[in-house]
């Protein structure tokens, strides 16, 4: 494998090498004039023309949608057919069905507990359990993550308990992130996964730094990066992804279109073509894949993680899908669409029933079958939830803790203060919430 990264790693210079060589050779030039024919170095393989012409590129045929599944659940590909693909086994099929089950009833859940006033706040994934669930059945172990916030899927099919997620919803005692971070900004360290972070992008320049390091140590592993369409259109996505196109870094984007970036529909977003386009743009090869195919979506990223890995470059995977939900639980989204556009994605097509509709076909699945495992999965959220929600939340002493190996003076005296206020006003303070309460904050 390292032998195939050198390999890699040493056409990608040559490359350089040649090119600068064919600049410097054809702007050779002799007395009498030029030897051989100019070649910018900014475009070394643009040809010339005399026809004075602007670029318009809406006359450009946009690019396709790849899908092995259509919406009746039938393969369509004649060169691949998921029933053929040993890794799709039937047992295998299944527990890719039930995370995406397991994720839309979490979803149903919390988002009620939200609007109950149990949790602060909630982002559902429905319409897009299958970009989540399917492109994490093709990662490997040692691929190193960075998530957005609708990828509940990639931390519960990667092998995250349903209850440290749940912890997490709750920022209780049991957290991981010790309550420092919004609901559903989970992160995993035993599973490659960084901490989820609010601000759109950051992660993007993140991953790509994360593959270059990985490029220089030699490992076959790869850096998968999921985020929005509407994240593309922060200055965090160019810059990571000209660093990954000119470094050869290998890093999988996983770009989820869900035709709104919180709410702002994305004819009104961008008016090129989608944002598979940008990829082209930066010289990432691309791909643009149907995100309601589970199938389609773990092929393509198998196959641009592989590409990532072998060839040492990136790949851009963009996920076509439908949010169905409202953005967050701080989101009305039929203030900028119409109801009945979200009643007919439901009624037309979704993962779920896409994925629900093969396995019926090959055999797998039927009615009773469905009802019973949402009856088990359903109890399953729900024991997680009650067990998550007992919790006390985490000591007041980790407000301080966690940055310096040794408390510096001036979070002592922070300290210091915030005990007196909390001894001099203990009425408008419930600290039995806490973990060990007043003796939490660590001061005595």
């Amino acid at each position: 494998m390292y032998r195939r990264i050198a390999a890699a790693t040493v056409r990608s210079r040559l490359s350089v090498l040649t090119a600068k060589k064919t600049a410097k050779r054809f702007i050779s030039q002799k007395a009498s004039g030029v030897e051989k024919e100019l070649v910018f170095p900014g475009a070394v393989r643009s040809q010339f023309t005399n026809l004075l012409r602007f670029y318009d590129p809406t006359n450009d045929k946009s690019m396709d949608t790849y899908r092995c599944v259509d919406l009746s659940g039938s393969p369509i590909d004649p060169e691949y057919n998921p029933a053929d693909d040993p890794f799709f086994s039937q047992e295998k099929v299944i527990k890719l069905y039930k995370d995406m089950v397991t994720i839309s009833i979490l979803d149903t859940i919390m988002y009620d507990a939200q609007r109950q006033g149990r949790l602060s706040f909630y982002m559902v994934n429905a319409g897009e359990e299958g970009i989540a669930v399917g492109s994490a059945a093709a990662l490997g172990k040692d691929d190193i993550l960075y998530c957005q916030y609708r990828e509940a899927g990639v931390f519960l099919h990667r092998g995250v308990p349903l209850d440290e997620m749940m912890n997490q919803l709750y920022a209780n005692e049991a957290d991981t992130s010790a309550g420092r971070q919004m609901p559903v900004h989970y992160q995993s360290i035993q599973h490659n996964i960084h901490p989820i972070s609010s601000p759109l992008a950051t992660q993007i320049p993140h991953a790509a730094g994360a593959a270059y390091a990985l490029k220089i140590a030699g490992k076959e592993a790869a850096s998968i990066c999921y985020f929005g369409e509407g994240a593309a259109s922060e200055g965090d996505f160019h810059s990571a992804f000209n660093i990954a196109s000119t470094r050869s870094c290998p890093v999988v984007f996983i770009c989820r279109n869900n035709g709104y970036a919180i709410s702002t529909p994305t004819l009104e977003q961008y008016r090129g073509d989608g944002i598979a386009s940008r990829g082209k743009g930066y010289g990432i090869e691309t791909i643009r894949v149907d995100g309601n195919d589970i199938f389609a979506v773990y092929r393509a990223t198998r196959d641009a993680r592989k590409i990532a890995i072998e060839e040492q470059r990136p790949v851009l995977i963009e996920t076509m899908s439908y949010r169905v939900s409202h953005h967050s639980t701080s989101d009305d989204s039929f203030a900028y669409r119409a109801k009945t556009e979200v009643e007919d994605w439901k009624r037309r097509d979704n993962p779920i029933a896409r994925l629900r509709k093969w396995m019926t076909n090959q055999g797998y699945w039927n009615d009773a079958l469905d009802a019973d495992t949402r009856v088990e999965l359903r109890k399953e959220v729900l024991k997680s939830f009650s067990k998550a929600e007992k919790l006390k939340k985490p000591a007041i002493s980790l407000l301080f803790e966690d940055v310096y190996a040794e408390l510096p003076l001036n979070l002592k005296e922070q300290r210091e203060e915030l005990a007196e206020i909390l001894d001099t006003y203990p009425e408008n303070y419930p600290l039995s919430v806490f973990k060990n309460g007043r003796e939490g904050l660590g001061d005595k």
